[in-house]
């Protein structure tokens, strides 16, 4: 059997290791935007397919036999193409993408849509802003000249940034404590993340409870639809799916 697995989170790399390890040939595809990316066991593509349309001849090639959208949730760029090639192609289509965080208890989160809308609560609500949403969507910030940016992501971003600002490269998982500390000592007002969900980078979640300090959360965007889909939480649960088709 031969799977293609879009990607890039623990959830892909415990999937190619579970398919591989029973058999299945397996083609892990990474978005090629991290300098040094973790590695799932298998055969390894770098790079994009050129659309739906390239993706698609791509399946028919290579006779894959199951797609599995396992990107972060904001990748809809990939998300839109898989369920376009795989309608195309008539291959079916496993979304593997953790459950997204739900509030509790003392949290203090603020909802928004869009980056550019946490861009303008965060200028003129708070002073101490760390911004935990990668380097790909930074730009929206870049023009506030008076408060102080906290920037934590893997690679250094190219984008512009705000005059104030701190650059942290540092990859998870992280634990609470650390986070706490991190917030203490840069006198963080305001966390901004993307509800990606997953326990790897839920700590910092904990810790802005615990700490009394405000979230302001970004909804992940919806699924899109495909021609034969069917959505998962986990890789065991994917795996499980494939196994039935």
């Amino acid at each position: 059997m031969r799977a293609l697995i879009l990607g890039g989170t623990s959830e892909g790399r415990e999937l190619a290791a579970l398919m591989s390890a029973r058999g299945w040939l397996v083609t892990s595809s990474l978005a090629g935007r991290v300098a040094s990316p973790r590695l799932p066991v298998g055969e390894v593509r770098i790079g994009g397919f050129g659309g739906p349309a390239g993706l698609a001849r791509w399946l028919i090639d290579q006779e894959v036999e199951v797609v599995v959208d396992a990107t972060h949730p904001f990748a809809e760029r990939i998300s839109i193409s898989a369920a376009e090639a795989t309608r195309a192609t008539g291959v079916p289509l496993i979304a593997l993408h953790r459950p997204a965080w739900e509030p509790v208890a003392r949290d203090k989160w603020r909802m928004v849509d869009t980056m550019e809308e946490a861009a303008r609560i965060t200028e003129r609500d708070y002073h101490h802003i760390l911004l935990t949403i990668g380097r790909q969507q930074l730009a929206p910030f870049a023009h506030d000249d008076l408060n102080l940016y906290v920037i934590r992501c893997v690679d250094r971003p190219d984008a512009p940034l705000p005059a104030r600002h701190r650059v942290i490269l540092d990859r998870g998982p992280f634990t609470v404590a650390a986070e706490k500390k991190l917030m203490r000592d840069n006198q963080i007002d305001c966390v901004v993340t993307k509800n990606s969900g997953g326990e790897h980078t839920r700590p910092k979640l904990d810790a802005a409870r615990e700490l009394g300090i405000d979230v302001v959360m970004v909804r992940r965007p919806e699924l899109p639809g495909g021609g034969r889909i069917t959505v998962v939480h986990t890789a065991e649960a994917a795996f499980n799916a494939a196994m039935e088709l």
